[in-house]
């Protein structure tokens, strides 16, 4: 059997309605707040090599400042634990994602990542980010910091 053939490639998925609807909550931060970064991040997400079908498993990191809406952590959860089924590039899938929540979300900036595991000895990671300054704080959630929950 052609693992190919068992995928939904990220367009059909689109066109068809495939993907859970995102759900949001209304920010708890005043909208004059620009010293503010929410830092989200997946380590466990998978889709499908679209040319293959074989898994390809990344971080998907996700930095937003917020204006009026946060993302509900356990929708965010479901929606990408969807692509386990759905074909799609590193480069695509990770500016789709950045295009979902930028649509969605509206936050005043955002950078979204997809850090994808190697595969063939090859490491690819993807950076999308809005063309506006970046939050000053921003570069504290970009340095490496030791968690006290998990080591990733």
């Amino acid at each position: 059997m052609n693992k190919k053939n068992s995928c939904t490639l990220l367009e059909n998925a689109i066109e068809n309605g495939g993907l859970p609807k995102l759900t949001f909550f209304d920010s708890p931060f005043s909208s004059q707040n620009t010293n503010l970064v929410i830092k989200i991040i997946f380590p466990e997400f998978t889709c499908l090599c679209p040319k293959t079908g074989y898994p390809d498993f990344a971080a998907i990191e996700v930095y937003y400042l917020p204006d009026k809406k946060c993302i509900e952590l356990k929708s965010w959860k479901l929606y990408l634990n969807t692509f386990r089924d759905i074909g799609a590039f590193h480069e695509s899938v990770t500016n789709f994602l950045f295009n979902e929540l930028s649509e969605n979300l509206q936050p005043k900036w955002l950078r979204v990542v997809g850090d994808f595991f190697p595969r063939g000895n090859v490491n690819t990671t993807v950076v999308v980010e809005s063309p506006v300054d970046r939050p000053y704080c921003a570069k504290s959630v970009f340095e490496k910091t030791k968690s006290h929950a998990r080591r990733f």
